[in-house]
């Protein structure tokens, strides 16, 4: 085994999660962390881009609609930064086309409409770590 498959074993795959709801956030954060993710969760957008700058993830899942900064607002500056390949999730209770669209637009890697199923989560946030590496 080489030195940095064994550096990757230490270290689990960090995973940012924001979303201002604590049972949702409190839920992925199980789910993410059941299945060997290390997982940051936080309240809201500026709590999320203050975690991401001080430690960048190897991906984000973040909550449209919150206070202070917007998930949308979020991912811009993720975009913006020496960062911007990290991939991003976009959770959201917006099903419309058009929110939808917009979240594309400014970046995001997948969107996500609530209600979800943990497990599609899960699922997601796995294939787009894959396509990552």
């Amino acid at each position: 085994m080489s030195a940095l498959a064994g550096d990757h074993a230490a270290s689990p795959v960090r995973v940012l999660v924001a979303d201002d709801d604590a049972d949702i956030r409190d839920l992925v954060e199980f789910k993410l962390t059941q299945a060997g993710y290390a997982v940051e969760a936080v309240a809201d957008g500026i709590g999320a881009w203050e975690a991401f700058a001080a430690n960048p993830p190897q991906l984000a899942v973040l909550d449209v609609m919150m206070p202070g900064l917007s998930g949308i607002d979020v991912l811009r500056k993720i975009r913006e930064s020496e960062f911007a390949s990290v991939p991003v999730l976009l959770l959201s209770a917006k099903s419309r086309d058009s929110d939808v669209d917009t979240g594309f637009e400014v970046g995001a890697d997948d969107y996500v409409i609530k209600p979800f199923s943990p497990r599609e989560l899960l699922h997601r946030v796995n294939s787009m770590l894959a396509r990552a590496r």
